[in-house]
């Protein structure tokens, strides 16, 4: 029996799908709920498994894009795995007949030769490329489409030594959407960004003092990230506006707090969201995002898990970013970027002291958040960064660790 099949809807809202990789090859034997693809969706890169037992044979290219329900794949149920098959009968080898040699005439210059036509002057012009810098693959001569498409624009005149190679991939359709919806915050939304800083001592000393026991009773480490998420709720509940989208001709405010956190993974950005952290304690948030966090560097993360967030947090500082204007996530109204540390001097009570400090940016969408909510809130995270055993603790350390 031939089974169909089809590409499953991802999830809602999703008509389409690109086929990043097939996990087997044409003809392969494949096991019921053995991974046979990757599929790349606008929002994550999902495994498809096979829905039964059988011999494989892919009716899509890596590469191609889909509609949700189209066949991209048959399974012939009747067939049996290679270990299991009869062997093969070998057969005479045929007659070796002497190699004919094919001897192609070079062609001719011709009056075509250099000519581009409608469609590739079109691409040349864009790219600003001169038709006599392209050779042409087409008859006489003649530049296709396709050689105005892998035409590069000259970059100086090569040097007599060193490599100048150059590579063309296409990227991945959740790439693509990445760029689109970044140009998209960028150019519907009134972004701006207000900075700050905050003196990380406080938070530095709680978990020098209880991380070794944090993580010897929870399983997880006591990193930043809890105590900013924690700091950023607190500072969302003051100021709900930043806690808002725009909808058309309305403000939608939300009473819970989704904080989305960008994970970099080998698909590239992610941003899975952890649910509901007004409600969770700091061993709460810190084993919400070391989940996330494997499962989007895995691949494993879903569709479900990256939909919704009311507000993002974006940690550039694990890679040595100083400061940034990081960029809202739509449709939310803001976005906190947070820095590497640097023990930089500063004055505290008229001395000047050496301090581990933090550049802060919140980049938010003047439509709906003034000025006031915008530096109120970022000031609000820094005094509570700054403060954490009576903002963030209640002053009880040990309760709040769940110690």
């Amino acid at each position: 029996m031939i089974l169909e099949m089809k590409v499953p809807s991802p999830g809602e809202s999703i008509t389409e799908v690109e086929i990043a990789q097939w996990l087997v090859a044409d003809g392969d034997y494949v096991e019921k709920d053995q991974a046979i693809a990757e599929v790349d969706s606008d929002k994550a890169t999902l495994e498809l498994p096979a829905e039964v037992s059988g011999t494989i044979s892919l009716k899509a290219e890596e590469g191609d894009a889909v509609e949700v329900g189209q066949v991209v794949c048959l399974i012939d149920t009747d067939g049996q795995p290679a270990d299991g098959a009869a062997p093969a009968v070998a057969e005479p080898a045929p007659a070796t007949e002497a190699p004919k040699v094919e001897v192609k005439a070079e062609a001719a210059t011709t009056y075509a030769s250099g000519t581009a036509s409608p469609a590739a002057k079109k691409i040349l012009d864009e790219k600003g490329i001169e038709s006599k810098n392209v050779k042409g693959s087409g008859r006489d001569g003649r530049i296709t489409k396709q050689d105005a498409v892998d035409a590069v624009p000259s970059m100086g005149t090569a040097p007599a030594h060193g490599s100048r190679e150059t590579g063309r991939k296409k990227m991945s359709l959740l790439r693509r959407k990445v760029a689109e919806r970044l140009v998209s915050a960028k150019n519907e939304t009134a972004m701006l960004t207000t900075f700050n800083e905050a003196n990380m001592s406080p938070i530095f000393a709680l978990r020098n003092e209880y991380k070794e026991t944090f993580k010897e009773k929870h399983g997880v480490g006591l990193g930043f990230m809890s105590f900013f998420t924690k700091a950023v709720v607190r500072a969302l509940q003051e100021f709900p506006d930043v806690n808002s989208m725009i909808d058309g001709d309305h403000q939608i405010k939300f009473d819970y707090c989704d904080i989305s956190v960008a994970v970099s993974g080998p698909k590239g950005l992610m941003v899975p969201v952890v649910r509901n952290a007004e409600g969770l304690s700091f061993r709460g948030v810190e084993a919400e995002i070391k989940r996330l966090a494997i499962r989007a560097r895995d691949g494993h993360i879903t569709v479900d898990e990256m939909t919704g967030g009311t507000f993002t947090i974006s940690n550039g500082g694990v890679f040595g970013s100083m400061l940034s204007t990081p960029i809202i996530n739509p449709p939310q109204s803001g976005i906190l970027g947070m820095h590497n540390i640097i023990e930089r001097p500063i004055a505290v009570d008229g001395k000047v002291e050496i301090h581990p400090m933090m550049f802060l940016a919140l980049s938010y969408d003047h439509r709906i958040v003034d000025g006031r909510e915008s530096v109120g809130f970022l000031v609000a995270v820094k005094e509570a960064l700054e403060n954490p055993v009576e903002l963030l603790m209640d002053n009880n350390p040990k309760k709040a660790l769940e110690l």
